[in-house]
């Protein structure tokens, strides 16, 4: 292979961080700059060339990359742009793959966060070889990569896929969509309902109530804490019921989750599997995996991106 390296950028709200990455999906070198800190996309790209750069030099492989992969929030692997991303400091249409691009005279594929690591599943993890499978991440939001007969599903518009904003709850709007019931941020809001409500006791009542985290509501179900094993169980089935809705219309061999809460073990897994089979069509039964992600959280989203490296190649 005469390039034998790929470069994984991964844009967050917070912190940009890039990663030099083999064929193996092993990481030779990582670094970062903040985000938030260049208000303007032109410093931003300055910034991020000068960064990756020195990092490339540093490891004696300027040019021996064959692609850069960025993952991003409202990455359009179409358009090579970021588009009204409401968490990153540049608004309207970004046309960041193709600043990239010209920056570094290398190829350039951008998508959003949650394809990169459907596409990093695929390519180093616990989805390689797997032609149809959908992935969830579970973390602050809901995000989701579908993955049909081996391609990403992009649809017409490059936003295809965001299952996190399926409504699972009718009668409140988009206040009644998946993400805002089972990500880390509704696993805490349902916490505080279920205080407010009800009388039930609980280790959470001696935390301040809107302080309390998805952390908080597993600690406490862990060492036995009724209430909070009760919105374990709520959170799981309101997924699992919903994952027998997303089997219904793209029959996947496996559904991947990968984040902090489905660390949570069987906790969240056994609801989540007993909601899901109970609701699927009787000709998906016992057919799909539900399993975790094989790629280390901290290295995931920089692989995820990497993939499209080779894409970009």
């Amino acid at each position: 292979m005469s390039k034998p390296y790929v470069v994984g950028i991964d844009i967050g709200g917070t912190n940009t961080v890039f990663g030099i990455v083999d064929a193996r999906g092993s990481i030779l070198a990582t670094g970062s700059i903040k985000t938030q800190k260049y208000t303007e996309i032109t410093d931003y790209v300055n910034a991020l060339h000068e960064e990756l750069s020195r990092l490339l030099a540093q490891e004696n492989v300027t040019d021996q990359i064959a692609g850069i992969g960025i993952g991003a929030p409202n990455g359009n692997y179409f358009n090579g742009t970021i588009e009204f991303a409401p968490n990153l400091p540049w608004k309207g249409v970004i046309p960041l793959a193709q600043m990239v691009r010209e920056k570094f005279n290398i190829p350039v594929t951008i998508t959003n966060d949650a394809n990169a690591a459907a596409i990093g599943e695929m390519t180093y993890g616990a989805a390689r070889g797997v032609k149809d499978f959908i992935m969830i991440t579970l973390g602050t939001g809901v995000g989701s990569g579908i993955v049909i007969n081996g391609q990403m599903v992009y649809g017409h518009d490059g936003f295809a896929g965001e299952l996190g904003h399926v409504i699972v709850r009718r009668g409140n709007g988009r206040t009644g969509c998946l993400e805002a019931y089972t990500s880390a941020t509704g696993v805490a809001r349902t916490a505080r309902e279920f205080l407010e409500l009800r009388n039930d006791e609980s280790t959470l009542r001696q935390l301040p109530i809107q302080e309390i985290t998805s952390k908080d509501v597993y600690d406490a179900a862990v060492s036995g804490d009724k209430l909070s094993q009760e919105i374990f169980e709520y959170t799981g089935t309101i997924l699992g019921e919903a994952f027998a809705d997303f089997i219904a219309f793209s029959s996947p061999k496996m559904i991947v989750l990968f984040g902090g809460l489905a660390k949570s073990g069987e906790l969240i897994m056994r609801p989540i599997r007993e909601a899901m089979e109970k609701n699927l069509l009787a000709i998906y039964k016992g057919k799909v995996k539900l399993v975790l992600s094989e790629l280390k959280e901290s290295d995931a989203a920089v692989l995820g991106a990497s993939a499209l490296g080779w894409e970009a190649s």
